[in-house]
């Protein structure tokens, strides 16, 4: 009887699991980690390809060596065909993005993105927070840049922004100043910076982000109407000590 009773339990126990398997549709295409792990590593290499999707960019990138990867990193305006550098994370085999629809034989989900170019001089390195401390890189427009302060009611420079974040913080303010960096489609915005050559580059008080459903070129000048938000952390390292929301923008 007891004998029985074992083998009935099993029986019990392989046909539950058989029924679990079956309940599991995406496990085919769950990512397998693979057995090694970047860790604390750097990757570097020229952009070749990128796409946003799901709050990641995936980059194609060349390595200095020539070979070619897939890395994935938290959603990050990049510049095709600039250079660079991820903080290393986990290797998946067999990772299928359903939000691409697309299957990668092998990528890297990097933790963070360090910079958009490896500097060799730190004084000319480029920045790593486009304004107040955010991961995602900016670029920085060479030259002087010298742009009039808007007029009119909530009008501030870029300096006084940064100055005023806490008294300002969700009310309205209006920029005037030169686009320097424009990234669409990440996070359903468009992310705008512009200079008037106020503020410190080395305080990264020089550069206001602006997210709008409205675009711009770069060597624009324009004035930006919105609300300013400080200490805006959107997650994925879009960390910002002010920032400027729901802008519009006007030539």
């Amino acid at each position: 009887m007891k004998k029985n009773l074992i083998v009935s339990l099993s029986c019990v126990v392989a046909l539950l699991s058989v029924t679990t398997v079956l309940a599991m549709p995406d496990k085919a295409v769950a990512p397998a980690a693979s057995s090694s792990q970047a860790g604390g590593d750097r990757l570097s290499g020229k952009i070749l390809q990128s796409m946003d999707s799901g709050g990641y960019t995936y980059v194609y990138l060349q390595k200095k060596d020539g070979e070619k990867v897939w890395v994935a990193a938290p959603a990050t305006a990049v510049t095709v065909g600039s250079q660079i550098v991820f903080q290393g994370g986990m290797e998946m085999v067999n990772f299928e993005s359903k939000s691409l629809k697309r299957k990668f034989d092998k990528i890297l989900f990097a933790d963070a993105v360090i910079s958009d170019a490896p500097a060799k001089d730190p004084q000319k390195e480029k920045e790593k927070g486009v304004s107040g401390g955010s991961k995602a890189a900016a670029s920085v427009k060479d030259g002087k840049i010298s742009v009039a302060k808007a007029t009119g009611a909530n009008a501030y420079t870029v300096q006084d922004v940064f100055a005023n974040s806490a008294k300002l913080n969700k009310k309205k303010v209006v920029v005037r100043g030169k686009v320097v960096k424009v990234s669409t489609g990440i996070m359903g915005k468009n992310w705008i910076h512009i200079q008037d050559g106020t503020g410190s580059q080395t305080k990264k008080t020089h550069n206001l982000v602006c997210t709008s459903k409205a675009t711009a070129d770069v060597d624009d000048i324009v004035t930006v109407s919105g609300i300013l938000a400080k200490d805006k952390d959107f997650g994925g390292g879009y960390k910002y000590s002010a920032i400027v929301e729901e802008a519009t923008i006007k030539k």
